[in-house]
């Protein structure tokens, strides 16, 4: 039970030495990309990743203290997230900084973190200890490997 314990305290570390969002999203503030011959647009991805970066954190802060109903909790603010930035790649409101040709992978990864998400809730809804820290380690890997892909 001490490696888990150890592995949620280097979750919480990792995701805090991230930094704050403003950083994380480097070139946009307040959910918006400003253009200098348009107006300012809502970006649903910025706004999606900003969700997540708050939730994640609770999420592993409830993981570490064993608390599954905290899990289940901290993941209400996700319900619609991924649609409307799937709306905005469709509208063209959402483009990706770095592979943007690749924007169809970007979508799979989307869902299927999303489904993730869904099995992490399930884990928790059965108050299933080893699964929720599985499920979060896996949710981490799929932050990182995506960001790498997909941001500058």
């Amino acid at each position: 039970m001490n490696h888990i314990r150890y592995a949620v305290v280097l979750f919480t570390a990792l995701l805090l030495s991230a930094g704050s969002p403003s950083l994380v999203f480097a070139g946009h503030d307040n959910n918006v990309i400003h253009s200098p011959s348009a107006p300012a647009v809502p970006n649903p991805l910025i706004e999606e990743m900003l969700t997540l970066d708050s939730v994640f954190r609770n999420i592993v802060s409830a993981v570490a203290i064993a608390d599954a109903e905290k899990v289940q909790k901290a993941m209400a603010p996700l319900h619609g997230a991924m649609e409307k930035t799937h709306e905005g790649i469709h509208a063209g409101t959402v483009t990706l900084p770095k592979n943007a040709a690749r924007i169809n992978e970007f979508v799979e990864r989307d869902r299927k973190f999303h489904e993730m998400l869904e099995a992490l809730d399930r884990a928790a809804s059965h108050n299933h200890q080893q699964e929720m820290l599985r499920i979060t380690k896996q949710l981490l890997d799929g932050c990182i490997q995506c960001h790498r892909t997909f941001r500058k």
